[in-house]
């Protein structure tokens, strides 16, 4: 881990060893269950505490898009983007039209990536615009099966989201794809291409479930890089050739890099490669206890509906003296404290809260709970 950042622990999801075998189609390389029926959910996710560089704590580290596999860009001062996509945070969802604003106003961009590069956009995908929402340590704030772009749920383990020889780019691209692409595969690399596919990745808002990205140069791709058959009928319509997306998902080892930063908003965004970059959604210090806080806090909103003092005082005492750990980040630590804030005042006075203070109370409580869940 580089000595300049600051280093945190996170908790991140990998495909369990015991589920690599050889790929067949791939001498000498790894895939994750037969392709028809690879394994898909929770129930298949290992998970690692991983030391991690925070970029957003004062370091002097920097991300860099082709070393990496990763970086940022500037979005802030693009108006019409910024607009949408803060009418997209205030609504929770987004909208065909939403959708259709943000593709146009992309189109033919040029974006400075802050580790010096410069990026040409030359065609934004048909498909692959998602909205994805999490709550502190992983809780569920989205419906149980996802919509079109909305109700998708953070990443559950580190994956990358296409391979370059598989399906949807063999079909889309006759085969060529591997050789017009920049790419690192297992099968074997390709850094002189000019045209690389990248995922523009837009935190709405961001202080838990950050994305975090794996250093390139840190994965052993032949021994830890898995292919993998994501099913897509939830999600996307296609054809029946390219129902099964053919992903990477990766396995643990210490020796991997893991950045992230802790706190982001919609002024920025990553750009990473598509078809390499390890990244997930991660569990940060501090989120458990956000966690229950939120929890508390949902159920002390339904005591005051229902005028109720005596529940009310019941459900906000898990919030009212938590222990938050001292590794905590920042921005994370002072959403924290909003919430114990606003446990208190229910705690010290659950009667005006349940009467006079009730609707001025359920407002800050609803804010605060909402500054905890990442969106994206």
């Amino acid at each position: 881990m580089p000595p300049n950042g600051a280093t945190i622990t996170v908790t991140l999801g990998f495909m369990p060893a015991s589920h690599a075998m050889p790929d067949v189609d791939h001498p000498g390389l790894l895939r994750a269950g037969p392709r028809a029926g690879a394994p898909y959910g929770g129930e298949h996710v290992e998970r690692h505490s991983c030391p991690a560089t925070d970029l957003a704590q004062g370091t002097t580290t920097r991300s860099d898009l082709l070393e990496l596999g990763f970086d940022t860009v500037d979005l802030s001062p693009f108006e019409e983007l910024q607009g949408t996509f803060a009418r997209v945070a205030d609504a929770g969802r987004i909208t065909e039209a939403d959708a259709a604003t943000i593709r146009a106003a992309l189109k033919g961009l040029t974006l400075r990536c802050a580790g010096g590069a410069t990026l040409q956009v030359l065609h934004i995908a048909d498909e692959g615009l998602i909205m994805r929402s999490a709550g502190p340590n992983g809780l569920s704030v989205v419906a149980p099966q996802p919509t079109g772009m909305n109700d998708h749920g953070a990443a559950t383990s580190v994956h990358a989201d296409q391979d370059v020889y598989g399906t949807p780019l063999a079909q889309l691209m006759d085969g060529r794809a591997p050789s017009l692409l920049r790419h690192d595969s297992p099968d074997g690399p390709n850094h002189d291409a000019g045209l690389m596919l990248v995922n523009l990745w837009v935190p709405l808002h961001q202080i838990t479930q950050p994305l975090v990205l794996g250093d390139g140069r840190s994965i052993d791709r032949r021994r830890h890089q898995l292919r993998y058959g994501l099913p897509t009928t939830a999600f996307l319509e296609r054809d029946d050739d390219m129902v099964i997306n053919d992903i990477w998902k990766f396995l643990h080892d210490p020796g991997q890099r893991w950045y992230l930063r802790s706190e982001l908003d919609h002024r920025s965004a990553y750009v990473f490669d598509t078809l390499s970059t390890a990244h997930t959604a991660g569990t940060l210090p501090g989120e458990e206890t956000a966690e229950r806080c939120y929890r508390a806090l949902e159920d002390a909103e339904a005591a005051v509906l229902a005028r109720d003092a005596a529940a009310l005082a019941g459900a906000v005492a898990p919030a009212r003296h938590p222990d938050v750990p001292t590794d905590t980040p920042p921005a994370l630590r002072a959403a924290i404290a909003a919430m114990v804030a606003v446990a208190d005042e229910a705690g010290d006075a659950p009667a005006a809260v349940c009467g006079e203070r009730a609707e001025a109370w359920l407002t800050a409580s609803r804010a605060a709970r909402r500054a905890v869940i990442r969106m994206s």
